[in-house]
């Protein structure tokens, strides 16, 4: 019943809550961003949705706009030379991924779910597939964020995919949205371009 209804009406209840709290804060960010350099507000990029469709994530701009488009920021190896002096802030407390409530509230997305892979990004599609992950509605936040975010090998972030996959609950994301709101504080996990790619390295 949990996976069927009352995780959508959850999202449909807190994503709008969240909206009409913190319009404010939208409109001081859009001013902000334009503010600090050329281009949009809004950042928007391809990602993989249930079963496999695409849609436009969106995010606020936190990258200079001629930036590459499809390519996971952790894996640039200059990242620092493209993200914006608004954007190192926004990014480090992960305030560029607010206009996906309004995603979550139309029902592209999900609080709580894996992360929308890019259409590119055939590895972890593929290494999903294995697990059902593609199934569900991609999240704003998931059990791969809470467990290591942009230092994760792919194989390990497909696994905790298909893990909240196969044992979705209530209790399940209480405890992930708990977890979450930890690590933006601390910014575990949390790694750009060859930091993350260090990481790995350090740890194989």
């Amino acid at each position: 019943m949990y996976r069927k209804v009352w995780k959508r009406v959850l999202d449909i209840l807190l994503s709008g809550l969240a909206i009409l709290l913190l319009w404010p804060l939208f409109l001081i960010l859009a001013v902000w961003i334009r503010l600090d350099s050329e281009g949009p507000v809004l950042f928007r990029q391809t990602r993989i949705g249930i079963h496999k469709t695409t849609f436009e994530i969106l995010k606020f701009r936190t990258m200079k706009k001629d930036a590459p488009n499809d390519v996971p920021t952790h894996l640039f190896s200059d990242s620092h030379h493209w993200i914006t002096r608004a954007g190192r802030i926004i990014r480090r407390s992960s305030l560029d991924e607010l206009p996906q409530l309004l995603q979550i509230f139309v029902g592209k997305m999900s609080i709580v779910g894996p992360r929308p892979a890019l259409w590119n990004q055939y590895d972890l599609i593929e290494e999903r597939d294995k697990y059902g992950a593609n199934d569900i509605l991609p999240g704003l936040t998931g059990l791969a964020q809470v467990n290591g975010r942009d230092v994760l090998y792919v194989e390990d972030k497909a696994r905790f995919d298909g893990e909240y996959t196969a044992h979705m609950s209530f209790g399940m994301d209480l405890k992930i949205l708990w977890k979450t709101v930890v690590a933006v504080v601390t910014r575990k996990g949390f790694k750009e371009g060859e930091h993350a790619n260090e990481h790995r390295k350090e740890n194989e």
